[in-house]
């Protein structure tokens, strides 16, 4: 049985320390969602992500790379737990960010896509909005995200950084995006954090259930199959010619007639 340590490597805490720009926090923050570094600040020593969010390393890793520092996360599902009660959560992320000129991107695009949204900056009169409920049992609300976060939370979620990195994250904006559905369906908030990082590429707009794009019309292109009459398109059974009857040959040569007035 391997033994896990209570407290972080030297290393580790080495490498935390070293960091100084909201980047290079970033950085190492995908670095022990991937499994590179044993711990985090503020969470149990030697211990990666959990078991349920594993299969979102990838699209958390890649937010934290691009500038987006999550800091909790949670994907969307429903059902009894262990103890025989029902169970229902949100897809849910939150995340800090230092660079302010990355928010609007990521804001415009959870918006658009009709995702709950919690804003919480730490500048001085900041924007401040109210926590959202993202788990329920039984249907009475359990945990939830967003929310100011006191000065002894912030130390506790950030402890050993240099000590200018810590001003940022402190003053830094704190956002939490929740998917407003309850279950599985809510997972699309993964896709749609993708393309804002550009993990995937973003959809076609025929494709895009929130693009204001006009939709493709399969059948704008489509030329007369052979055999229909060219007026009307009824099946050419017993008539020569482009049309089925007269009526359509005659009609057809009115409305050239009108096109050449």
């Amino acid at each position: 049985m391997k033994l896990r340590l209570p407290w972080m490597s030297r290393t580790d805490r080495r490498r935390w320390q070293s960091a100084r720009t909201g980047a290079d926090l970033g950085e190492l923050m995908a670095l022990w969602l991937e499994g590179t570094i044993a711990s985090r600040p503020g969470y149990a020593a030697r211990y990666g992500p959990d078991e349920e969010t594993e299969h979102l390393v990838p699209t958390l890793a890649a937010l934290c790379r691009a500038g987006y520092i999550t800091t909790c996360s949670q994907p969307g599902s429903a059902g009894t737990g262990v103890d025989g009660r029902w169970w229902e959560q949100r897809a849910a992320v939150e995340l800090v960010v230092t660079d302010r000129t990355l928010l609007p991107r990521l804001l415009d695009a959870a918006r658009e896509a009709e995702m709950l949204v919690a804003v919480n900056d730490h500048r001085r009169d900041g924007v401040q909005d109210e926590p959202v409920v993202i788990t329920t049992l039984d249907g009475e609300p359990i945990t939830a995200f967003g929310g100011r976060l006191s000065r002894e939370d912030m130390a506790a979620q950030w402890p050993g950084l240099h000590c200018g990195l810590y001003n940022q994250i402190v003053h830094g904006t704190y956002v939490s995006l929740i998917a407003p559905e309850y279950g599985p369906a809510g997972n699309r908030l993964w896709a749609l954090l993708d393309q804002v990082t550009g993990l995937r590429p973003a959809p076609d707009p025929e494709d895009d259930p929130w693009s204001d794009e006009p939709k493709w019309d399969p059948y704008e292109d489509l030329e007369d199959e052979p055999g229909e009459c060219a007026l009307c398109g009824a099946p050419l059974y017993h008539h020569r010619g482009p049309y089925c009857s007269e009526t359509c040959e005659e009609a057809d040569a009115a409305r050239d007639a009108l096109r050449n007035y």
